[in-house]
């Protein structure tokens, strides 16, 4: 009989809607994220954040993600919205991101623009030495300097080794290769944004609920 031997943590980001998240933390989500980068078609207010953190479930954390965000936007998420994490994706240094008083999340990316420093195979024994702060690494498949949530994969097999904080997977993750990506990864934990919706920003309960029941698939998977 199976059992359940790790517990893989689930993020369900880019939300625009109370209602999508109350059904998200229903089905078993541990972290409800909202975007406040830029670039993204998913990109929020505090003011929206704030009401739609009233809709969260007792023990369901709210993440803030930014990208290059000025310090003082940063402030402001963080005093109306009271994100228990941020998660950052731009170029901020390790000070820029300790510098709120709210623990962190350093998203690396995984894809490079033709002729760009890949800096995760060039770098991949001083993330904790770049990012002594960081609470854990979420890789992604963003190009730096590009917005997340295309709904397009990285190799994970790029993942550098002997990363010693958690780390996240991310980046065109769906309830149809999640449970290959967890068993082939092994991370703490998922994170899924279009791979969950019918359009940016707009989450599709079905594809929610499958999402989860094959994380919880991949957690009881004993290898024969």
């Amino acid at each position: 009989m199976n059992r359940i031997l790790f517990r893989t943590r689930i993020k369900f980001c880019g939300f625009t809607r109370p209602g999508d998240v109350r059904l998200a933390c229903e089905l078993g989500a541990d972290a409800i994220g909202f975007v406040f980068a830029e670039k993204s078609p998913r990109r929020i207010a505090a003011e929206e954040a704030r009401a739609m953190r009233q809709a969260l479930a007792p023990l369901v954390d709210a993440v803030a993600l930014f990208m290059d965000n000025p310090a003082e936007e940063v402030r402001e998420v963080v005093r109306q919205v009271r994100p228990s994490l941020l998660q950052f994706h731009g170029s901020e240094d390790d000070a820029f991101c300790r510098g709120f008083g709210v623990p962190y999340m350093k998203a690396i990316p995984m894809r490079t623009r033709e002729g760009a420093t890949d800096f995760a195979q060039q770098h991949p024994a001083s993330l904790q030495a770049r990012y002594p702060g960081a609470g854990g690494f979420l890789f992604d498949s963003h190009a730096q300097g590009e917005p997340g949530g295309s709904g397009k994969a990285f190799d994970w097999s790029r993942i550098p080794a002997g990363v010693q904080k958690p780390y996240v997977l991310a980046g065109g993750l769906s309830p149809e290769n999640v449970f290959e990506a967890i068993l082939g990864t092994l991370p703490w934990g998922v994170d899924v944004s279009s791979g969950i919706e019918s359009a940016p920003g707009l989450k599709d309960g079905d594809k929610m609920r499958r999402f989860v029941e094959q994380v919880r698939r991949a957690d009881c998977h004993v290898p024969d």
